[in-house]
């Protein structure tokens, strides 16, 4: 009985980091055994939509992922003997046996896999990479389509993060208790940054493919770690954000501001799914900065028009947000949060202390803020001359059209 190959690839993309980590457990050799994988995920690939699926095809992938690695570690083997006139000892029978018992190979495994990729040893960037390559099972090409580089240089950024973790020794397995709590924040901070990549990156397109991985993983965190309030708070954040994406870019990539979205186009069932989501886990109590975000965009979006936002209780909200990180981003936000509900001149006097940041300093959003304040306040002419500012700051071509679009709409009204 044939599998429709659509079925068969979802399947193995679910499969994948169990697999990986079942082969790690058992042999060790990270980057081998990503190589090995890979092989045995291809092999299902072209094998199962004609055969059917195999009766264990989690067990199947292991078996033949285990022997795939046994014959690369015997050839390794076999070209450093050759290369050594004394020879060397041979492996160990245990490291060449077929594995026959999945059991070690739980969704347990796919959460050490998120730590290894994301251990504290690699560059973000690397990080970012090896989980999309490790747990996402996304290929070398697909990353660096996504992220704008050429496939070579993602090769060796995979290559590199890959010996580093074989080169730190790193055992597989969960992380002692006194850093679990560290090492879980780097894990949802790499989810968060490919999130935003994919979501606010400032080029390129095709970037739906990336919000849609890290709401993948993302759940898949949530799924093992139910009773954690931001591996839930940040599986909200990025549902309750995606379930705009239909409305916040016009058909020429100009982006839509919130307040004149077309809401009817929100996703009610993301949302529904979120708010659900960030309620359970502010009623545990002690919220973190992934709770407080996406508590911010369920009022978001439950409002039924803009008008009906609830603008003092999310200003609440991001006082509260800025005292748990000095976040310039964050402190953007809480003035345009206190001009909407005190006045734009109290949220002005809030930008004047983020002038000297250096953090801002070539960034488009602290002029834009301003000129968007600046135009509440009636002060056309500040307001297009720091759209204008804003535009010279923009990396992408449809923000610095809209920017520019809002310069000339002041100039010709004024």
């Amino acid at each position: 009985m044939t599998t429709p190959r659509g079925e068969a690839e979802d399947l193995l993309r679910g499969l994948a980091p169990r697999v990986l980590g079942a082969v790690v457990r058992r042999y060790g050799h990270f980057d081998t055994a990503e190589d090995a994988v890979q092989e045995a995920l291809l092999a299902a690939a072209v094998r199962w939509p004609e055969d059917g699926l195999p009766d264990n095809p989690l067990g199947w992938l292991v078996t033949v992922a285990a022997r795939r690695l046994t014959d690369l570690l015997r050839a390794e083997q076999a070209r450093r003997e050759r290369e050594d006139a004394a020879g060397r000892r041979a492996l160990p029978e245990w490291r060449l046996a077929p594995v026959s018992d999945t059991s070690t190979a739980g969704s347990d495994d796919t959460l050490i896999l998120l730590f290894m990729c994301c251990h504290p040893a690699l560059s973000p960037a690397s990080q970012i990479a090896l989980t999309l390559r490790a747990v996402g099972g996304l290929t070398t090409a697909q990353i660096a389509r996504a992220f704008l580089v050429p496939e070579a240089t993602m090769t060796r950024r995979i290559t590199r993060a890959k010996q580093r973790v074989r080169d730190s020794g790193l055992p597989f397995g969960m992380p002692a208790r006194a850093d679990h709590d560290a090492r879980l924040s780097a894990v949802l901070h790499v989810l968060y940054l490919v999130f935003t990549e994919g979501y606010a990156g400032e080029a390129g397109l095709r970037r739906e493919d990336l919000t849609a991985e890290a709401i993948r993983l993302a759940r898949i965190v949530h799924r093992l770690l139910p009773d954690d309030g931001e591996a839930a708070g940040l599986l909200a954040l990025m549902l309750l954000t995606d379930a705009r994406r239909a409305a916040r870019t016009a058909p020429d990539g100009t982006p839509i501001p919130m307040a004149e979205q077309d809401r009817t186009l929100w996703d009610a069932a993301r949302i529904a799914e979120g708010v659900a989501l960030v309620d359970a886990a502010l009623a545990r109590g002690a919220p973190g900065p992934y709770q407080v975000q996406a508590a911010i965009a369920a009022l978001h979006d439950e409002a039924r028009s803009a008008d009906t936002t609830d603008w003092p209780q999310i200003a609440a909200l991001y006082e509260v947000l800025t005292g748990m990180s000095d976040n310039p981003v964050t402190l953007l936000n809480h003035a345009v949060a206190v001009a909407m509900s005190r006045g734009p001149r109290a949220g002005l006097d809030l930008l004047d202390g983020l002038e000297g940041d250096e953090r801002l300093a070539r960034d488009h959003r602290l002029p834009a803020v301003r000129a968007h304040l600046l135009e509440m306040a009636g002060q056309r002419a500040a307001a297009r001359e720091a759209y204008l500012a804003a535009a010279r700051r923009a990396a992408s071509l449809p923000r610095r059209r809209y920017l520019n679009a809002r310069a000339a709409h002041l100039g010709d009204d004024g």
